[in-house]
């Protein structure tokens, strides 16, 4: 919590008290909305009102957007701030209005509470959305059914209240906290990054090592040596102690089996749960694999596979969402010549610097695709984001500019060495929403920029430096 949160402002810093490690939903929202009041942020947003088309007028350089309401607006600069993970992926079974109880979407959650107590309760899905929904609701069920397509590895978040004495000791380094955060790969200060491969340390060392970050949880457990995420058989190392650790926990041999991954640990967003695998000994919790007996339908009683029909009262469904490239092709965005950005990008995104598209003049993206974005602590990324746009917006302004656009080769070289990058890593060994595989029919691509936050911003610093290199400016 005292990481994931706004830098800009150490009064706000100095102000805020996190109650916990990983702050649970109200307190963000209340810090959210501590953040919108205390910079009268209010006044300058326009609530309930969904942007629904943007098209580019070159005559005079204008972005006009429309909303949901019919009302429209004219600007120079659009700074597409619609989030990477704000869309979600809807559910798409057959039958599903046949369905006699409730069902809910985890990203769609009700704001008021939802009633368990006494219900059959069916979930779809294991991700990060599942892991933290599965061991909450199941004490309140009669029975929670979970059907799995693919096992993900998930580590103790070990969650606690923050004492005082941690939260003086990072607000007494706050500064050196957040520049320490912006040298590191995954933008996080406290992660700590180990200087050894898994294959140079002996065994019993290693093991060591691995129970330590075990023991304080978080996914710091995944940088404890340096090619966990480059070399095949150091990670296969990590993966075995989480699956031994996962055979630990799990009374049943058959279920501990269902819920140890057998792919490459990383390639899929690491999850953090509190009492996640344990959920599994209870009497009342049954995991069901959808790769024997796969789901055909929802059906009036519940869900039906292809084994028997499970009656339920509610269906949750834990399906992640259109990551990274959901919303802002949600809007129908025309920039040059009409070009479409839904067009343009048919085959996969298309940026410079994941911050900027050609043929999308004066059009910024906040932690957009090509970007290190979700693979990295959002809240560094976005601030570094903003700052860049800023500064660029303000060079535009003082030498009397008008039009920045991102030229196709400086865009076709960046994607170029986005592919690189990752090429040499393990992360696209596996399905994941990363590439884009939840969504069918999206075209199968590595989103995020895989090289770190570091070298990232230097990237865009140079560009910066070099008076806008890479860019078209008139």
């Amino acid at each position: 919590s005292m990481e994931y949160s706004y830098s800009f402002s150490e009064e706000l810093q100095q102000e805020w008290k996190w109650s916990d490690r990983f702050s649970t939903q109200p307190e963000i929202l209340e810090y959210a909305n501590h953040v919108a009041d205390r910079f009268g942020l209010r006044d300058w947003i326009k609530f309930n009102s969904r942007v629904e088309s943007m098209v580019y007028s070159p005559v005079d350089n204008l972005w006009i957007t429309t909303t949901n309401s019919g009302e429209i607006y004219k600007s120079h600069y659009c700074v597409m701030a619609t989030g990477t993970l704000s869309t979600v992926n809807e559910p798409r079974f057959k039958g599903i209005d046949t369905f006699k109880g409730d069902w809910y979407v985890t990203g769609k959650w009700p704001h008021e509470p939802v009633d368990f107590k006494g219900k059959k309760v069916g979930i779809i899905g294991t991700g990060s959305s599942a892991v933290q929904a599965i061991p909450v609701i199941a004490p309140h069920v009669e029975s929670l059914t979970v059907f799995q397509r693919t096992a993900n590895y998930s580590i103790p978040a070990r969650n606690h209240s923050l004492t005082l004495e941690e939260i003086e000791k990072v607000k007494d380094n706050y500064s050196e906290i957040r520049a320490k955060a912006r040298g590191n790969r995954a933008g996080i200060a406290s992660m700590e990054i180990g200087p050894y491969s898994a294959l140079d340390v002996s065994d019993s060392d290693r093991d060591l090592e691995f129970k330590r970050r075990w023991q304080d949880g978080g996914t710091n457990f995944l940088a404890a040596f340096n090619d966990i995420g480059t070399n095949a058989d150091s990670n296969e190392k990590v993966a075995d102690f989480v699956r031994a650790k996962i055979h630990e926990v799990v009374r049943d041999t058959e279920v501990a089996d269902l819920l140890s991954p057998t792919n490459t640990i990383g390639c899929k967003r690491l999850c953090a749960d509190t009492d996640y695998y344990e959920t599994y000994n209870r009497d009342n919790v049954l995991l069901v694999d959808v790769n024997k007996t796969p789901i055909e339908r929802i059906v009036n009683e519940g869900i039906k596979t292809s084994d028997k029909v499970f009656e339920l009262d509610i269906i949750i469904f834990a399906i992640g969402f259109d990551a990274m490239t959901g919303a802002l092709l949600s809007i129908d965005i025309k920039g040059r010549q009409g070009l479409s950005l839904r067009e343009k990008w048919s085959d996969g995104p298309r940026t410079f610097l994941g911050l900027c598209s050609e043929g999308f003049p004066n059009m910024f993206m906040i932690t957009g695709p090509g970007s290190p974005s979700v693979l990295s602590n959002m809240m560094t990324s976005i601030e570094q984001h903003v700052e860049w746009i800023s500064d660029c917006v303000s060079y535009m302004r003082s030498n009397e500019k008008n039009v920045i656009d991102a030229n196709l080769d400086s865009e076709n070289q960046w994607m170029d060495h986005v592919e690189e990058v990752v090429a040499n890593t393990l992360r696209y060994s596996c399905n994941s929403w990363y590439v884009g595989a939840n969504i069918p029919g999206k075209k199968r691509v590595f989103i995020p920029y895989a090289g770190g936050l570091p070298q990232y911003t230097e990237a865009c610093n140079e560009v910066a430096d070099n008076g806008y290199e890479g860019f078209s400016i008139a």
